[in-house]
């Protein structure tokens, strides 16, 4: 059966933050995932974006996010445009306003990889179309939108569960906060001195939502999902040699997997640094489904972008 669209030009929206969709529009995408990753694996054509333009802008380096935001478009039928720094406009003399205001007119969905949050924030209210973030400093909605997929995969429901974060108070922390706040679990979150969450970042937020702590073995007590991320985000490289010592005991090992529930699952969105944030023990194991997240960035992704271009769709 073919899928039937509600609309083919649905208001323009962004996804700059996983805040940005209400719980049932992050269920509705999840579906769509679901859906378009069992279509992928019988071979079976998905082609609903056909002759539609997707320009990635990286000012940030990237592996998986270009190879599944690439991958993901030319699957559904349309066309890429990759750029960075390097070989456009971008960064050099021409306002982001302006840069927005051309680029949108060209193609039909955008996707950025950049620093700052507010560079990505200017470009969209200049666009006539959709921007995705593909990754900021603040936030990586793209990857928790496929950590949660890939959780609901392996054990079918993410509400009520305990997710534990070890590590940096970084874009994903804060974006794991948004997702618990959106989906009904809890965030346990453990960090050093001086890497803990900012109190100006969680305003409005559900206290009942997350619990910080100091002990990362106290953290992961009763976990449903323990996920962690490298001690040194790209940007701050300077300080690798402070975190590394700061973090020492911050290392997801067996004894923290330990604490968790029997059942528990590792998650880690690479690239991953074995023996620092994570042993190979436990990134190698019989927990770790990271090979599953890696590859539903894909998924995750053409769900997403199927979702700001046509809408929801019915079949």
């Amino acid at each position: 059966m073919t899928d039937t669209i509600e609309t083919r030009h649905p208001p323009l929206r962004h996804f700059l933050q996983l805040a940005d969709f209400s719980r049932e529009e992050l269920l509705y995408v999840l579906e769509r995932a679901r859906i378009i990753k069992e279509k992928f694996k019988r071979y079976e054509p998905h082609q609903p974006l056909n002759d539609r333009t997707l320009a990635m802008v990286f000012e940030k380096a990237s592996t998986r996010t270009r190879v599944s935001f690439e991958a993901g478009m030319y699957q559904m039928g349309g066309a890429v445009i990759h750029l960075t720094t390097n070989d456009s406009q971008l960064g050099r003399a021409e306002p982001i306003e302006d840069t927005a205001r051309v680029v949108s007119r060209m193609v039909d969905l955008v996707m950025i990889r950049t620093f700052e949050q507010s560079r990505i924030e200017t470009f969209s209210q200049y666009s006539r179309v959709p921007v995705i973030n593909g990754l900021t400093n603040e936030y990586h909605p793209c990857q928790i939108l496929a950590d949660v997929f890939t959780y609901l995969e392996h054990r079918q429901s993410i509400e009520g569960k305990v997710v534990t974060w070890i590590g940096d108070a970084n874009n994903m922390a804060y974006t794991w906060i948004q997702a618990a706040q959106r989906l009904g679990f809890k965030l346990h979150f453990s960090a050093p001195a001086g890497y803990q969450l900012e109190a100006d970042r969680l305003t409005g937020v559900d206290p009942a939502v997350y619990e910080s702590f100091d002990d990362p073995h106290a953290a992961c007590q009763g976990a449903d999902l323990i996920t962690t991320d490298v001690w040194t985000s790209m940007g701050y490289e300077a300080e690798n040699e402070a975190r590394k010592a700061a973090f020492a005991n911050w290392c997801v090992d067996q004894a923290m997997m330990a604490c968790a529930k029997p059942d528990a699952l590792f998650m880690h969105c690479l690239p991953a640094h074995r023996g620092e944030e994570v042993t190979a023990e436990v990134i190698d194991g019989s927990q770790s489904v990271v090979w599953d997240e890696a590859e539903n960035r894909l998924h995750a992704q053409k769900a997403l972008m199927e979702f700001l271009l046509l809408g929801h769709l019915k079949n």
